[in-house]
């Protein structure tokens, strides 16, 4: 039974929109946030880049010039990637039969994982392709991506989707919509966590604030590979905790899969977030392993 719960914040999907010549143009809050995420990584690398005190004697891996080229594939990466990675991990039977449908990327999904897979195969290829340092160009992008993920998670609040679970805690949010409010063995109003504002604040508030103080505070820029494993690490465990409270996608519920998951064994099993999170954090935790063995390593030299 709902104790208390708060009520959704509905301020619409879209900040204006304009009619020319029979066509609406509109600006949504969920494409503002992908705007604004990429100004303030590429703010925060610009200014990394600057400080040439932050670096080993080799200084930053690229100039300001070939850091807005690095951007223009990142977001080529991010817009491909996300959305094919929604395409092949969540609905892949849906576009299959409608492949236009691919192409529709106003209507909504993108995958963060796929989006990833994008940016790391788009900055592979700019780095050889420019030959620069892949390892401390990525540490770069981990130290700049928490803004967006920040600002993106909260536009899927403000949009009302990807709610969390049915819950009686304090802070739950009333979401609207039929799909909100049908709740199992819920009679009345049905509040929901709202997971969207958790993964915002473990993905980008507490792990944007980890990397920038590890950068300004503790070098770790002048040790490649170290930022990049943490940002793998934290990102993993933080989508892995969350998905226990979020809503799981409607294409993986069935009658005998209540919570959703996509690898079960008995009573246990695991999401398809948690799937593709956990092999991320364990190639995090490698990485940082080796780094901090060659920082090690890199020390003794200095000290001969």
């Amino acid at each position: 039974m709902m104790i208390a719960s708060l009520p959704f914040p509905d301020i619409g999907t879209e900040l204006f929109a304009v009619e020319l010549g029979g066509f609406r143009f509109a600006l949504r809050w969920y494409a503002l946030a992908y705007i604004i995420g990429l100004f303030i990584g590429w703010r925060i690398c610009s200014r990394a880049i600057k400080q040439t005190n932050l670096w080993d004697q080799t200084g930053p891996p690229f100039s300001k010039q070939q850091l807005e080229d690095l951007f223009v594939w990142i977001v080529a990466g991010v817009v491909i990637g996300g959305r094919l990675g929604f395409v092949a991990f969540y609905q892949p039977e849906f576009y299959l039969q409608n492949p236009l449908e691919v192409l529709k990327v106003w209507q909504g999904g993108m995958s963060f994982h796929g989006g990833f897979l994008g940016v790391v195969i788009a900055t592979i290829i700019f780095c050889r392709r420019r030959g620069l340092a892949l390892l401390p160009t990525a540490d770069l992008l981990a130290i700049a991506t928490p803004p967006g993920l920040f600002l993106g998670r909260s536009a899927n609040f403000t949009n009302n989707e990807l709610w969390g679970r049915p819950t009686d805690v304090p802070w739950g949010v009333v979401f609207p919509g039929e799909a909100a409010q049908t709740c199992p063995d819920i009679v009345g109003i049905c509040a929901r966590h709202p997971s969207q504002l958790y993964e915002a604040a473990l993905e980008g508030l507490l792990l944007g604030s980890l990397l920038l103080f590890l950068a300004w505070r503790r070098g770790w820029l002048r040790s490649p590979g170290m930022l990049t494993g943490i940002f793998l690490i934290g990102y993993g465990l933080s989508r892995f905790i969350v998905e226990f409270f979020r809503q799981p996608d409607v294409q993986f519920v069935g009658p005998g899969n209540p919570i959703g998951h996509v690898l079960s064994a008995g009573d246990w099993g695991i999401t398809m977030g948690q799937s593709l999170s956990v092999p991320m954090a364990l190639f995090g935790v490698a990485l940082l392993v080796l780094s901090m063995r060659n920082r090690k390593i890199d020390a003794r030299k200095g000290q001969t």
